[in-house]
């Protein structure tokens, strides 16, 4: 199926308006997921082998999970398992809908395998996106895999008032994580990446936090994990405080990283268009600097705190890096545009092939076996 995607579908994506092609291809997929037997076949031809990991007291049944972007509206949940995902990850959603960021706001660069995005969280708000996932619920389709929601800063709110703001998206889509991803780290929010800063970041964990607890005695069920996404562009210096910091509010976990403003060297007349457009930028060129800053706060946090690590992955190699630096799970969001529905299994399989390659029994003996910790 990977050569199919390589010869009929990527030409034809490759002049389309990017963010014309995610949409119909979320479409596309939504339509596909509907129905039982439809996801029956997608997962005839995309499954991934069981490779389990458990962490922070969740279950996966593979550590390749779907990162934030693609499916913003929770509206593919029944097609990411079919697909060979190990957990997926939607939104980011706001407690306010809002429309985002003037069009043209999406652009791809093919050879380079990099995206650059300013979407602005753009997004139905937490209501409808709770009422959207309760409807998945009532019609018993839930997906078998454990969902995350990428909770962002509605752009009508001051920083002084983002604690607010991301409880409340808390309070209303509780019901419908497994757990939640604090994103503190777009750039496409004006200064929301302030809050990644002393003056904000610990208050705003710490309400969060709060909240969690307050809403897990209001269902009478236990807490949800509560990780929160960093930016690549920090230096190591503010990388370690914010590692500190996280642990010290006792969230579960890092996301290392969110898209980065720097741009790589691209030649030819296309690539220098396309790295003069703002926004963030993911994709390959990230594969280095976001395992960088995996390895670094594996280092501060002496391995104590769970690492999802993105950043660039597109195959198993990359994913094994990540690992071996620090990240107990992976996600990608850019390899599923250029290389296709099939590059999970892929990675799935890629990793079982490493794990035997270096007499390991499982992945957890893998993480962070690269690193010494202090």
């Amino acid at each position: 199926m990977g050569w199919f995607f390589r010869l009929g579908a990527r030409p034809v994506l490759a002049v389309q308006d990017s963010e014309k092609a995610h949409y119909r291809a979320i479409r596309k997929l939504k339509i596909l997921s509907k129905l039982k037997v439809s996801r029956g076949v997608l997962s005839l031809f995309f499954s991934s082998p069981k490779m389990e990991v458990e962490r922070f007291g969740i279950q996966f049944s593979n550590p390749v999970g779907l990162a934030a972007g693609m499916d913003k509206k929770a509206e593919c949940l029944t097609a990411w398992p079919a697909l060979g995902f190990g957990f997926a990850e939607v939104g980011g959603v706001t407690l306010h809908e809002q429309k985002g960021n003037p069009k043209p706001r999406m652009f791809r660069h093919w050879n380079s395998r990099s995206l650059i995005n300013r979407m602005g969280f753009n997004n139905d708000g937490a209501d409808k996106t709770a009422n959207r996932m309760a409807k998945v619920k009532e019609k018993g389709n839930w997906p078998k895999i454990p969902i995350a929601i990428n909770l962002g800063k509605s752009k009508i709110t001051d920083n002084e008032n983002a604690a607010e703001d991301y409880c409340g998206s808390i309070k209303k889509l509780w019901n419908y994580a497994d757990f939640f991803v604090v994103n503190v780290s777009s750039p496409n929010t004006p200064n929301l990446r302030d809050l990644q800063t002393d003056e904000y970041l610990a208050a705003l964990l710490e309400k969060c936090v709060q909240q969690n607890k307050d809403s897990a005695k209001e269902h009478n069920t236990s807490e949800k994990p509560i990780l929160v996404k960093v930016s690549p562009d920090l230096t190591d210096e503010q990388l370690a405080i914010i590692a500190r910091t996280a642990r010290a509010s006792g969230l579960s976990g890092i996301v290392a990283t969110n898209t980065t403003i720097s741009r790589p060297e691209l030649d030819g007349k296309t690539g220098n268009k396309f790295v003069q457009e703002s926004g963030g930028l993911s994709g390959k060129p990230l594969v280095k600097r976001s395992t960088e800053v995996i390895k670094l706060i594996y280092q501060e946090t002496e391995g104590q705190l769970p690492i999802i690590g993105v950043g660039g992955i597109s195959n198993a190699d990359d994913a094994w890096e990540k690992i071996i630096n620090g990240a107990c799970l992976v996600q990608f969001y850019s390899a599923f545009v250029f290389e296709g529905p099939t590059v999970t299994k892929s990675i799935v399989k890629g990793l079982k092939r490493k794990l035997k390659q270096h007499s390991l029994d499982s992945l957890d003996q893998a993480v962070g076996m690269a690193v010494n910790v202090r």
